[in-house]
């Protein structure tokens, strides 16, 4: 019977405790992205609190000024604390309180997610030292001068350390938000939040910021539409000939466009999204793990069982058993 998972980290009689810490010149988008994902539903057993370095008025960026009920007490009651984007992130660290908040809550277990400039804050703890990490890309040169020691990677939505997450700019903060709903609940729980935040339900990590300006704004849009088209034909053959013939480009063109785009090789990306879906049946419905293979055009059970143990390092039958109640 299909279900969703209570989280590893919180006690099965409370739901997950979110901070989304404001910091001065904080971002309105970066700020609502996490608040809105991970708010109060049945299908989602999270609780967010909004805090700043102490309650009352935080002036933001962009004309809009925060009144938050919270301070950092906030950071001591919270299982996830994400850290918005903000303004001028290069000039001057957050105050000492703050950085040490976020330092105590990662020492207790929390996991930290910086979304855009956020990656800053974050930096500052001294928590992302030898760890890679992303940001805006409009500060990426700035976060690796500013943190030496800091491995800042420029070209991806996000970066996922474990218990330490990164996101580059603005929208890239949905995927971010829509990875940690993946790990948490499984991906059934995070498609459904996608649709209902009517936003791309799985970009991967490795997918870059923006893409390259040698790429027509229509070729772009017609990888986007071939994408779609692939993801509704996954049970069916799907070759580079097939992908490039309906991208109308020759296959040169769609592999090396495509790998800019997306981070991945055309078979690569049809490989994920195979097993995306085998994880989707695998949570919602009771097929065998040799029905699904052929659901997902991946033919044998021994196939998918292949695949699964390369990509997620688990095996089909261990992950039914994670993300399903009652087995």
């Amino acid at each position: 019977m299909a279900g969703t998972r209570t989280l590893s980290c919180v006690p099965a009689s409370r739901h997950h405790r979110v901070a989304v810490l404001v910091l001065d010149g904080a971002k309105p988008l970066d700020v609502g992205i996490p608040a809105q994902v991970f708010t109060t539903r049945a299908s989602m057993p999270y609780e967010v609190r909004v805090c700043g370095a102490e309650p009352g008025l935080v002036t933001g960026g962009d004309g809009l000024s925060y009144a938050v009920a919270h301070g950092l007490e906030a950071l001591e009651w919270a299982d996830t604390v994400f850290v918005p984007g903000y303004r001028f992130p290069d000039r001057e660290d957050p105050p000492r309180a703050v950085l040490d908040a976020l330092v105590a809550a990662h020492d207790r277990g929390a996991r930290l997610a910086g979304i855009s400039t956020g990656a800053f804050a974050l930096a500052a703890t001294g928590l992302l030292d030898g760890k890679r990490a992303t940001t805006h890309w409009h500060y990426t040169r700035a976060l690796a001068e500013k943190r030496p020691l800091v491995r800042v990677d420029e070209n991806v939505l996000f970066v996922d350390e474990g218990s330490v997450l990164t996101s580059a700019g603005a929208a890239s903060g949905i995927d971010l938000c829509l990875h940690v709903l993946r790990r948490d609940l499984g991906i059934a729980a995070s498609n459904h939040a996608a649709r209902r935040l009517v936003a791309a339900p799985y970009r991967s990590g490795g997918q870059a910021q923006y893409v390259p300006r040698s790429v027509p704004e229509p070729l772009g849009e017609r990888f986007a539409a071939t994408r779609e088209w692939a993801l509704h034909r996954l049970g069916e053959p799907l070759t580079l000939d097939a992908l490039a013939r309906h991208a109308a480009v020759s296959p040169r063109t769609f592999s090396r466009r495509f790998a800019e785009d997306t981070g991945y090789t055309p078979m690569q990306w049809v490989m994920r999204a195979r097993i995306d879906m085998a994880r989707e049946l695998l949570e919602r419905s009771e097929r065998s793990v040799e029905q699904i293979a052929a659901d997902v055009g991946l033919g044998t059970g021994s196939n998918l069982r292949l695949h699964f143990q390369h990509i997620l390092r688990t095996t089909p039958s261990e992950y039914r058993r994670t993300f399903t109640r009652g087995e």
